[in-house]
């Protein structure tokens, strides 16, 4: 039997899906198409891997520690119950997250073969895909390096190449190339033995301990001493804040892969052709979506008039769109996109900006999701803000107080459970209260079905940070 642990790399903020994917719920947790989201469809994939002489683990999630319950709540509504979620306390890029993941492979003196895969990818031919795979796992079991290269069917300036050689094992191979132009693109597709970077590995922990030991000691020597100061909390396992801040920041492909080829570590290709595409950009999105007669593709209430081969997202409103040809319009409750097709790697710009100017679109959405719930701020002025907010099940927020504003709540549907000072009472539908400024206060949800309040703030000040917290059950106190 061959074990086998799916790590999935479900760090990252996907710029370039804005305004859609934003850093406080990134593109891997949206749900670009049908009910289920990047994320969950590739811990779905993985899952597809058992078989006979196969030992498949439970996937290891290597994330950001914001996200840590949106993984969860993800991998709940799929059934999956994860290994471990290993909390990055700041982005490293994908080698020290490889690393971690590595590292706690390699915990009880096991050494099994990683399938390692970003969250934030589509494939169409799941059969196909889970083939490929499978292939790659018996590579790695011999110790080889394997990576999925994908079959290209266009010239591609978006993604990296890689250029392989044929040799008795098959698909050896021989470089990388980053981004090409355009005339460069056409060159590799004709010749032949080209094929895209799909950012997939399977190796086995102890393959990639070695060789990143032998080509990036610096980054391996770092990790481990994050590794080994790690703190954890049931499934979240934490590296050393301070010792992860300090390890250089690379990918996968500069710090090793780049490197074996002219070495003796065997790095192999298997050819995947399973549909794939990586949703890096509102192109890649039209590429997959499901189109009309002219080429139009939508999600959402969309009215498309005397248009071709253009993408319509709408979230929360009709959109109208009239003469439109390769243009993409995403709109969501605070912001608008309208932006060329063929610009639309160019996004990442408007978000730049975004974040310069410390504009909160750059960050959260106007519906913010929180580990127990969610909030929509639905309208504000200069000394009020309104809320509707939702409290799972079994949920509650933390024990706090508020110095510069006071609250009213008002019970919408499902059942609240409220200490309001030194009181606790319930509320039902249609019931409300009152929070005075500096009063402690604790929202509940004792019930079985969502509890959604309306929630009216007036003060002096609204902020976010305007929290005293005494006690959290989310470690946030």
């Amino acid at each position: 039997m061959t074990q086998v642990l799916p790590v999935i790399m479900a760090g990252g903020s996907g710029t370039r899906l804005w305004p859609l994917s934003r850093a406080g719920y990134p593109k891997q947790f949206l749900v670009l198409s049908g009910n289920e989201s990047l994320f969950q469809l590739a811990a779905k994939r993985l899952a597809a891997l058992a078989a006979p002489g196969i030992e498949l683990g439970a996937p290891c999630i290597v994330g950001n520690d914001e996200h840590r319950f949106l993984v969860l709540d993800q991998l709940r509504e799929i059934r999956q119950t994860p290994s471990s979620v290993l909390l990055e306390p700041t982005g490293r890029n994908t080698a020290p997250a490889l690393t971690l993941a590595a590292l706690a492979a390699l915990e009880g003196g096991q050494d099994p073969v990683l399938v390692v895969t970003p969250a934030d990818q589509t494939v169409t031919q799941p059969a196909a895909f889970t083939a490929a795979l499978q292939e790659a796992i018996q590579i790695a079991s011999e110790g080889a390096i394997a990576l999925l290269g994908i079959t290209p069917d266009r010239p591609e300036t978006g993604y990296g190449y890689v250029r392989t050689t044929a040799d008795a094992g098959g698909l050896a191979v021989a470089q990388f190339v980053e981004k090409p132009d355009l005339a460069t693109a056409e060159k590799y597709l004709a010749a032949g033995g080209y094929f895209w970077n799909s950012g997939m590995f399977v190796l086995r922990a102890s393959v990639w301990m070695k060789a990143l030991e032998r080509f990036r000691p610096d980054i391996a020597e770092a990790t481990r001493a994050a590794w080994a100061v790690r703190k954890t909390d049931d499934k979240f396992v934490r590296p050393g804040k301070a010792e992860f801040a300090a390890v250089p920041s690379e990918s996968v492909d500069y710090a090793v892969m780049e490197r074996c080829p002219g070495t003796d570590i065997p790095l192999r290709m298997v050819a995947l052709d399973a549909g794939w595409n990586d949703l890096g950009a509102w192109e890649a999105v039209w590429q997959v979506a499901e189109k009309d007669e002219a080429g139009n593709a939508f999600v959402g209430d969309a009215l498309i008039a005397d248009s071709q081969n253009t993408l319509v997202h709408a979230t929360s409103r009709l959109v109208g769109v009239v003469g439109l040809k390769d243009i993409v319009v995403v709109e969501t409750a605070d912001a608008v996109l309208v932006s060329d097709r063929a610009r639309s790697q160019e996004v990442k710009q408007i978000v730049n900006r975004l974040g310069a100017e410390q504009r909160g679109e750059h960050a959260l959405h106007r519906k913010v999701h929180r580990p127990w719930g969610w909030y929509d701020s639905i309208d504000n002025g200069p000394r009020h803000q309104v809320k509707r907010i939702m409290v799972k099940p079994g949920a509650s927020l933390s024990l706090q107080m508020h110095h510069h504003r006071a609250e009213h709540w008002i019970v919408v549907s499902g059942t609240a459970e409220i200490v309001n000072g030194d009181k606790t009472i319930l509320l039902s539908e249609n019931q409300s209260t009152y929070i005075p400024l500096g009063q402690t206060h604790r929202l509940a949800n004792p019930g079985k079905v969502p509890l959604e309040i309306i929630e009216v703030q007036s003060g002096s000040y609204l902020g976010e940070d305007d929290i005293v917290r005494f006690e959290d059950t989310y470690g946030r106190a």
